[in-house]
């Protein structure tokens, strides 16, 4: 769908979901025109001038954009079990990330892929991971077969990887419409809607 595009008001509507939670309020009205898509909520802190992972969760199923925001939202913030749940006085050093899923493809090899263009996700046997389109540029500097060799890794494969193992996977590629906003953003939203 050419027409489904990443907003910065779906980026607050997360932040407004993530700091409602805590008030146990409801956040504001989404409109989003009935669109499904699959999508990821990343939620990074600030640390110094960088931004650090602090969650992301997602789903490869296509939901109501309002529902699936909210929920993969508080998904990504408490269920994320690399990190411990975002705690309140946290909220205002936020960064929140959308990526809206489109154009899935299945891919001809493992290599059969653009850095930066595609996400990525593979199967092997039993397993499956993804990286979103920007994991490769901005943690392995582009390189596939590093990128593969982590993505291998992460789906939780522990023999050796050689090049039977890496012939063996299935990839299917995927881009994504994204936007972020930060916190102040967020807040600067709130107060012109008052």
């Amino acid at each position: 769908m050419t027409d489904l595009v990443a907003t910065k008001e779906m980026c607050y509507y997360c932040f407004d979901t993530l700091a409602n939670h805590f008030e146990n309020k409801k956040p504001f009205k989404l409109d989003t025109k009935k669109y499904k898509a699959p999508l990821f909520v990343t939620w990074k802190k600030e640390k110094g001038s960088k931004w650090k992972l602090r969650g992301c969760k997602g789903t490869f199923s296509p939901k109501k954009l309002s529902e699936g925001l909210s929920e993969i939202s508080i998904n990504s913030a408490f269920r994320d079990r690399r990190f411990q749940p975002i705690k309140q006085k946290e909220i205002k050093k936020l960064r929140c990330h959308i990526n809206l899923l489109t154009n899935f493809e299945n891919g001809d090899n493992y290599l059969d892929w653009e850095p930066g263009v595609h996400g990525i996700r593979i199967y092997l046997k039993n397993h499956r991971a993804t990286y979103l389109p920007d994991v490769s540029i901005n943690h392995f500097q582009g390189d596939k077969e590093e990128t593969i060799q982590h993505l291998i890794k992460k789906a939780g494969i522990k023999k050796t990887i050689n090049q039977k193992l890496k012939n063996q996977i299935v990839l299917e590629r995927y881009q994504s419409s994204k936007n972020s906003c930060t916190y102040q953003e967020y807040i600067e939203y709130i107060n012109s809607k008052k």
